[in-house]
């Protein structure tokens, strides 16, 4: 299998993830914060290409409002940022809609990117989903992402339990789902990620829960 061409894309880690209602709740926002730098550090050591992404919404905005202190990345990732990472900034859950990213990414020939950031429920699923019609690689870091608490007229359900359900489904079809140092190993071998497919997961899945008769 040929060697993946690798960029480290790191989604909206912005200070609106650490204080208010959009505050990540799983896993612990101190234990994400922390795989996402050492994510970050190892791209920089390794050469990998580096994209910092942040969603961005019209001054007066409730959240992500352009020039306010929630807008504003973390300063953990401040402070680590250069003048050579690709900057995007996004008004919509996917990384590629409306942005030049897709173009970037052929330009650059890269073929893999990896996600750390937030939200796994809303930005980390739209990128990974997007980008498999076209055609580009997908891997998630599970313990460099999170989620939150999510109830509507729908139901509701527990930031775990959205964020263990979206890295099962996820590596059913869309990406790539490790942990960081997972990841971190397979940089510097040069290594593809395993991940699962839809009909394998389903195939597991009917005999996990198969009922006994």
């Amino acid at each position: 299998m040929a060697q993946p061409s690798r960029a480290l894309v790191v989604v909206d880690v912005q200070n609106e993830y650490f204080a208010g209602p959009l505050e990540i709740q799983y896993p612990a926002r101190s234990e994400s914060l922390t795989n996402i730098t050492t994510a970050i550090d190892v791209a920089e050591a390794q050469g990998l290409p580096i994209v910092i992404v942040r969603h961005v919404a019209p001054a007066g905005s409730p959240v992500f409002a352009q020039g306010s202190h929630g807008w504003e990345l973390h300063p953990d990732i401040a402070s680590r940022r250069r003048d050579s990472w690709k900057q995007i900034g996004k008004n919509y859950a996917s990384v590629f809609a409306g942005t030049d990213f897709e173009a970037w990414l052929r330009e650059t020939q890269v073929d893999t990117i990896t996600l750390i950031g937030y939200m796994t429920n809303n930005c980390d699923l739209a990128t990974a989903a997007a980008a498999e019609p076209l055609g580009f690689t997908v891997e998630l870091l599970s313990d460099a992402s999170g989620s939150i608490h999510l109830a509507n007229a729908a139901g509701e359900v527990s930031a775990e339990q959205v964020h263990e359900t979206l890295m099962v489904l996820l590596n059913s079809n869309f990406a790539a789902v490790a942990t960081t140092q997972d990841w971190v190993q397979a940089v510097e071998q040069d290594a593809v990620l395993p991940r699962g497919d839809l009909g394998s997961s389903a195939m597991q899945g009917r005999a996990a829960f198969q009922p006994v008769v």
